[in-house]
């Protein structure tokens, strides 16, 4: 089993950080292969909305995007793995633009045969609800402002994931990021590692009931 997380932050070693390489940790401790992108150190350009990616050749895993960039790449090594961890601070209310970014170059696992109709998943991308995601969202705002904070981000993931059909295992939302005291950190790192076992034991179980 491989698991892929992605770090939306630019500070790689910031706590969102931290929280991802523990629930990596947490899903590698259940015999799972991890591996991390910190999106800050992608070259992933700004989707250009030309369309060509998911209009043109339905019959490919991944549709041909004009840019060249690092993406091709990681969405190969995506489509291969079993699991996803999405850890992304909040910014004015969302993901951040990094997420963001990436969220949108997605749109290449998708093909549209009809302008009329919703995109659908390319052939081997459709996980049939085998594949599972888990979300981290980091905060300033305190933890009771969750519905605020961190919906919006775990519904800005989800949306790809839907054509996808990648299952939501579980959501960690830690606030008060700037005043946290370090009894209170240490808590949601131990909540990161267990996000991370849970995946991998949540992703072994549907597998096995198949």
């Amino acid at each position: 089993m491989k698991i892929i997380g992605f770090l939306g932050s630019a500070r790689v070693n910031g706590r969102c950080g931290k929280l991802l390489r523990r629930a990596l940790e947490g899903a590698a401790s259940k015999g799972a292969e991890v591996k991390r992108y910190d999106l800050i150190k992608c070259n992933i350009m700004y989707c250009r909305g030309c369309g060509k990616c998911f209009e043109h050749n339905p019959e490919l895993t991944i549709g041909k995007c004009p840019l060249k960039d690092d993406m091709r790449s990681i969405l190969e090594e995506y489509v291969q793995s079993d699991g996803y961890i999405f850890a992304t601070p909040t910014h004015e209310l969302f993901v951040t633009a990094l997420m963001k970014t990436f969220l949108e170059r997605k749109i290449a696992l998708t093909s549209e045969e009809d302008p009329a109709e919703m995109p659908m998943a390319r052939p081997g991308v459709k996980a049939n609800f085998m594949k599972m995601a888990s979300f981290i969202v980091t905060a300033n705002a305190p933890e009771e402002l969750e519905s605020v904070m961190g919906n919006p981000c775990y519904e800005a993931i989800e949306a790809g994931l839907m054509f996808e059909e990648v299952v939501t295992q579980g959501k960690l939302f830690a606030g008060g990021m700037r005043t946290i005291t370090d009894e209170a950190f240490s808590e949601k790192i131990t909540q990161a590692y267990q996000l991370g076992i849970n995946l991998v034991d949540a992703i072994e179980k549907a597998r096995k009931e198949s």
